[in-house]
């Protein structure tokens, strides 16, 4: 199924039928800042769970991540600090991942690692949809073979058309981007960039 938002103007009912989706423990993909991503109720392990094994991602060797919808929200799953609040104030919303110390709130396949991304991407579609989920998403990058066409991670029919056998919806949202989310690491004390993505980070 595939569902048109426009950022200007969504449609609420269209938003309540994705809300609906996600308490039941349902996928959907929708836009980012970034690329287009997979995603669920933060909270619904069997949900994460069916992520994992789409993208074929190890949760004890693998950080998930999660999309909050402000860092007050942020707080209640990680450890952040003030000076660590202060960097993240800086630069969210915005296309960055904080790895972060989790708290016990989180299910336990995030405490497997004891860690958890951290994404307030600055986009207002999946602002709203966090909102109104009113708890976090968990969240990923769609699985993308490097031999196809970069055109199946931007263009929503198409990514609709080659995942709608594996998620409960797709959300148009407009041509997406390719270049992931600048990573930050903020595990050990200093904050460090472990990965280089779509925006430089401003300390």
């Amino acid at each position: 199924m595939l569902i048109k938002l426009y950022e200007k103007n969504m449609n609420q009912d269209d938003l309540e039928e994705i809300i609906t989706i996600l308490n039941d423990g349902g996928l959907i993909i929708y836009p980012t800042d970034t690329v287009y991503a997979i995603g669920c109720h933060a909270l619904k392990e069997r949900a994460i769970e069916r992520i994992c094994r789409i993208k074929e991602i190890d949760p004890r060797k693998n950080n998930l991540a999660i999309i909050c919808r402000d860092l007050s929200e942020a707080s209640e799953y990680a450890k952040i600090d003030n000076t660590i609040f202060k960097l993240m104030k800086k630069n969210l919303p915005g296309p960055f991942t904080f790895i972060l110390n989790t708290h016990s709130k989180l299910p336990k396949i995030y405490r497997n690692r004891k860690e958890v991304g951290i994404r307030i991407p600055d986009n207002p579609i999946t602002q709203e949809i966090s909102r109104q989920l009113n708890a976090p998403l968990m969240t990923t990058s769609i699985p993308h073979d490097p031999k196809e066409d970069i055109e199946y991670r931007t263009d929503p029919e198409l990514i609709e058309e080659k995942f709608r056998s594996v998620v409960d919806l797709v959300i148009d949202g407009g041509i997406g981007g390719v270049e992931g989310s600048t990573i930050v690491d903020c595990t050990g004390g200093e904050p460090w960039v472990i990965r280089e993505g779509k925006d430089e980070l401003e300390l």
